[in-house]
């Protein structure tokens, strides 16, 4: 079902319209009266934030002639509707899958040893950026292609799998060699070139939503991706910006129910990102959870204040086992 139905529904006769108004807005519908060229009422607009109702329910209703809804611009989005997603040793959709790593990797030992508290916590794949889209060009970003391989290795010595991110065209098959997982960042959410890119390589992706963006623009990001071959895609709400300094974005839990429960979408949330607090991790790992997360993202890191890029809301591993420790998680290789 899309997530804008925009549906529009006519009547018999412009007397039905109390009875129609009514029956709608006690399934929770938000209507707009239509009018005609002479000024009477000729139907009502169903508003986008309603939630889903079918069209037989609305025909059902004494004095409804008919319903229209426009073609889904994302059908391969909704096709996907309710599926799990394989994800190397782990399978998203059943149950809360925990991915968690540090925000870049720095050295070989230093991923290796995130990989051992990783896999200690529960979760189940291991989380790195090689490529680092950094805000400031003097910002470190990454070794790139030798980080890969050192957190491939890392991963398949503790039992994990991994997920990366592709920052551009030129490292799609790099990335897509060793990953179970491939990431686009909320700066290239709509990143067209590299979408379709990614897409090609017919493995499942994280898809970060962009600070600004739109639910219906990150449902068409996927929509790119799926159509260009991508196995599955898994929506990751990272907050969007807000105007409120307390917190480094605001996390929108709204849209993480609405992919879940109305549109049925495989979706994770990263709460590190979303309030770059390390203390409300926790907390907003509880609410997404809550609120029909299929998984987390979080940024976990064996030294937090030795780390070279988003230290200060990265856990280190009494907090990451705190937070599988919620979920009942058991540590890789051991039964809950």
């Amino acid at each position: 079902m899309s997530s804008t139905p925009m549906m529009f529904v006519t009547l018999r006769s412009p007397a039905a319209l109390p009875t129609v108004e009514a029956a709608l807005q006690g399934k929770g519908q938000w209507t707009r009266r239509l009018h005609g060229a002479a000024g009477q009422v000729a139907g009502l607009e169903i508003a986008p934030h309603s939630p889903p109702i079918g069209r037989d329910e609305i025909l059902a209703i004494d004095g409804v002639a008919d319903v229209l809804r426009p073609v889904s611009p994302h059908p391969r989005v909704d096709a996907q509707a309710g599926r799990t997603v394989s994800l190397g040793r782990a399978v998203l959709g059943e149950g809360c899958l925990l991915m968690a790593g540090p925000c870049s990797v720095e050295t070989e030992a230093q991923i290796h040893a995130a990989a051992a508290l990783v896999a200690r916590s529960g979760a189940r794949l291991l989380r790195g950026g090689a490529f680092k889209p950094r805000t400031s060009p003097y910002a470190f970003s990454g070794h790139g292609t030798p980080a890969l391989q050192w957190m491939r290795e890392a991963a398949d010595a503790h039992g994990l799998g991994m997920v990366t991110e592709v920052l551009s065209e030129a490292d799609v098959e790099s990335v897509a060699a060793v990953a179970d997982l491939l990431q686009i960042g909320s700066r290239n959410m709509q990143n067209f070139a590299l979408l379709r890119a990614v897409g090609r390589t017919g493995r499942p992706v994280l898809l970060k939503r962009g600070m600004a963006a739109r639910i219906e623009d990150w449902l068409l990001a996927g929509e790119h991706l799926l159509s260009a071959g991508a196995e599955a895609v898994i929506f990751c709400e990272r907050g969007i910006q807000g105007f409120d300094p307390l917190t480094r974005n605001l996390l929108d839990l709204g849209a993480v129910a609405l992919l879940k429960h109305a549109l049925h979408q495989p979706v994770v949330v990263d709460p590190s990102h979303a309030t770059g607090r390390r203390d409300l991790v926790l907390p907003l790992s509880r609410a997404a959870v809550a609120a029909g997360a299929d998984g987390l993202l979080v940024e976990a890191h064996p030294e937090p204040s030795r780390a070279r890029s988003d230290g200060p809301q990265a856990l280190d591993e009494a907090g990451l086992a705190a937070l599988a420790g919620g979920l009942g998680l058991a540590p890789v290789g051991e039964t809950p």
